[in-house]
């Protein structure tokens, strides 16, 4: 269960309609000029509120009800631009929109973690930005003495825009939004309001990048391709100090494999757009290149301590791919495969990107604590999921499309433990 005192909440129906769909960053102009003049006056209140709250040791009710309100608003306004919820939000912050926050009540603060905390959320902000999307102050924020504030000019990519982007195409065909997208926006958007809700000095609870606390409980459709994570979480300082280095070999022969399973996959294309199913010696070689991928990126990125075997063979390593067998697929799927495949590398790629701030951050922390940090860990480990669902639905290993909601993940891990 998710003991965080900052939740995010989810009543979404997934329906959209249209015309609101095509024309939102523009009804959202005005809530975008709102937001930045909320976000001047909240930038003051973060500062006394530090203040105070480094001299009392705890927040007064009356500006962490003043900021939460702002962190509830900004939430419901980036839920609706990023497509994550329909109606349009009203100018409050009250509670009772599709995708909410739930912030608590003031409680007692650490002294020493509140006079450092610009400084402690540096990291979260870094991640924020990977997930949600702009620079590493995710929105703009302009983090000048103890406050911050959202701007509605997001800059850069990030996993929310991306994902954004793709659903609005969605949505202008179907009428919807697809679950995995609206659970993955509502993922990066609770990490986002968990770290300005640290910033702003509501709590000191750090920011929890754990996709396993889902934002939707409506269960994630069962997927062939899994990855499991049963991996130890305790490190060897010096192994996690050299890792690049001792992944090189690694790196090495996955680089030489690559360039035979690019000619195995057209072999495999040929075949399964011929015949309608991919050949069993094809598919086998295929599997085990990518669960061998799983294992070196496993390691090098730190969601797993022990040095990995060179063969790919399943069962043997702590973060482990599941994959199934071959089966029959149709042929017109089959020859638009890389075309298909194209919005599933987009949301892989900006997954790697946060997968990448999330190795960096977990290195620091490894080093320091001679532990694996539980929510990097299972957020690389869901990264992994979906990178390897996407290749293996281009090398045909599967006709199922890569789904994208931290759901899934959940779910994997539930059903790996009942295994």
């Amino acid at each position: 269960m998710d003991d965080h005192p900052v939740r995010v909440t989810v009543t979404d129906d997934l329906q959209r309609n249209r015309w609101t769909v095509f024309f939102r960053l523009i009804l959202a102009i005005p809530h975008f000029i709102w937001l930045a003049l909320w976000g001047i006056a909240a930038f003051f209140a973060g500062f006394v509120n530090w203040l105070v709250t480094l001299i009392d040791g705890r927040p007064p009710e009356p500006l962490f009800d003043f900021l939460a309100a702002y962190l509830r608003y900004a939430v419901h306004v980036y839920a609706y631009v990023l497509l994550a919820a329909n109606p349009y939000p009203d100018f409050t912050g009250r509670p009772g929109y599709p995708v909410d926050v739930d912030l608590g009540r003031p409680q007692r603060q650490n002294r020493w973690k509140t006079g450092f905390r610009v400084v402690l959320a540096a990291p979260a902000f870094a991640l924020a930005g990977a997930l949600v999307g702009g620079d590493p102050y995710s929105w703009n924020a302009h983090a000048g003495g103890h406050g911050a504030h959202f701007d509605s000019r997001a800059s850069g990519g990030g996993v929310a825009i991306a994902v954004a982007f793709l659903a609005w195409f969605a949505i202008l065909a179907r009428g919807r939004m697809p679950q995995g997208f609206r659970d993955l926006v509502a993922y990066c958007l609770r990490y986002a309001v968990q770290t300005y809700a640290y910033l702003l000095v509501l709590t000191d609870r750090y920011p929890d990048a754990d996709p396993a606390l889902p934002a939707s409980v409506e269960p994630a459709p069962p997927s062939p391709v899994r990855v499991s994570l049963e991996d130890d979480p305790s490190r060897s300082r010096p192994t996690v100090f050299f890792r690049v280095f001792l992944a090189l070999p690694h790196l090495v022969w996955l680089a030489l494999w690559s360039i035979a399973a690019f000619f195995a996959l057209i072999g495999m294309w040929v075949a399964t757009v011929v015949s309608g199913r991919p050949p069993a010696g094809l598919h086998g070689f295929l599997s085990s290149y990518l669960r061998y991928g799983v294992h070196v990126y496993a390691y090098l990125f730190l969601v797993a301590g022990p040095f990995p075997a060179f063969n790919g063979r399943p069962g043997i390593y702590p973060v482990d791919l599941e994959l199934p067998g071959p089966e029959p697929q149709g042929r017109w799927g089959a020859f638009f495969r890389l075309v298909l495949a194209i919005p599933a590398f987009v949301v892989a790629g900006t997954l790697g990107g946060a997968f990448a701030v999330s190795a960096v951050l977990a290195w620091f922390y490894s080093l320091v604590t001679g532990r694996a940090p539980a929510g990097l860990q299972r957020l690389g480990a869901f990264a992994l999921r979906y990178t390897a669902q996407t290749d293996a639905y281009l090398y045909l290993l599967t006709a199922r499309y890569p789904y994208s909601g931290p759901a899934a993940h959940v779910a994997d891990e539930q059903l790996a433990l009942a295994e």
